[in-house]
């Protein structure tokens, strides 16, 4: 959609982040309010993902986490379809070019492999010159596996808008966002990885049982029955629903809410709702973020600076609290 980012999207109330080259998502930042929106966008595909789009998706949250002035990411997809004007959240992995042992980069479907050119040529690679895409070995991917556990720990919200399918990973990918907010008229859910074959058996399946419950949520997999908003929002794994052309303006005003609260309560409640799911990386994640808080405090600057002048710390002061 040369010169449209989505018919959802209101230019004057973002702007683009210069410097990334993206091809398959979009990365703006809100004019209005510490908030971030990333985006699918291959709206002609139903906004499915490849190896690529992975990579951009990882990089955009990995910058967002380091904003300090941005309190919550929006996560959606552009649209609609040039094809047939249909909406998309995700709709998981491109099957397109799945490969035997995952998702390939596009690139590689249609060479030869780099370990295969340089016998050809008798020149060898320096292997720090060796990215993903082009690996001696050629193998398949699977790292949405590692975008979700980024949402997990990004240190502020994620909310997932979606404005229309979301499918297999990309249903995924929604169970695994802090919040979900969704149009009424066009979202729809669908869990499709029992029919390619496919399973996500980590917070796809069982947080999503968490979420909705356990006969349920096997519901949602061994049926692979379709869900509107309404009823993705009576399951309890979708918060609210609103009218197609209030779904942008509604989110936006979810994160304007959201950055009004304490950063580090937000921060820290989040990684606490977190913690019995996440087990002891969990528990790490969390103590970390209450390590912080006490290095903040009189009594570890007493601690720090004690050690440095070579003397012992008087915590004398410090009560006990209780």
């Amino acid at each position: 959609m040369p010169g449209m980012v989505s018919e959802l999207f209101d230019p004057d109330r973002w702007e683009p982040i210069e410097r990334f080259d993206f091809t398959d998502i979009t990365y703006h930042r809100s004019t209005e309010t510490g908030a971030v929106r990333i985006a699918f966008d291959r709206p002609e595909v139903r906004n499915a993902f490849r190896p690529e789009t992975v990579d951009e998706l990882s990089e955009a949250l990995d910058h967002a986490k380091r904003l300090t002035d941005v309190g919550c990411v929006l996560l959606t997809g552009n649209g609609p379809s040039p094809k047939d004007g249909g909406w998309a959240f995700c709709s998981g992995g491109d099957q397109r070019i799945r490969g035997e042992s995952g998702y390939e980069y596009e690139a590689d479907a249609d060479s030869e492999s780099p370990r295969d050119s340089e016998q050809a040529s008798g020149e060898q690679r320096d292997p720090r010159d060796i990215g993903d895409e082009d690996a001696p070995e050629n193998v398949g991917r699977l790292h949405i596996l590692e975008v979700q556990r980024q949402i997990r720990h990004i240190p502020k919200p994620v909310v997932a808008v979606v404005p229309g399918w979301a499918v297999g990973g990309g249903h995924s990918l929604h169970v695994v966002c802090d919040l979900t907010l969704a149009s009424e008229e066009h979202a729809k859910f669908l869990q499709t990885d029992p029919d390619v074959g496919s399973f996500d058996g980590g917070f796809g399946s069982a947080y999503l049982a968490r979420q909705v419950g356990q006969k349920k949520a096997r519901e949602v997999f061994f049926l692979g029955k379709t869900y509107d908003a309404e009823e993705a929002a009576d399951m309890g794994m979708v918060n609210d629903v609103v009218p197609h052309e209030e779904l942008a303006d509604e989110a936006l005003d979810w994160a304007r809410r959201m950055n009004e609260k304490s950063p580090t309560a937000m921060r820290m409640l989040k990684y606490a709702f977190n913690l019995d799911s996440d087990g002891m990386v969990g528990q790490q994640v969390f103590a970390g973020e209450a390590t912080r808080l006490a290095y903040m405090t009189d009594e570890a600057q007493e601690g720090r600076d004690a050690f440095n002048e070579g003397r012992k710390p008087d915590f004398d002061d410090v009560p006990w609290h209780y």
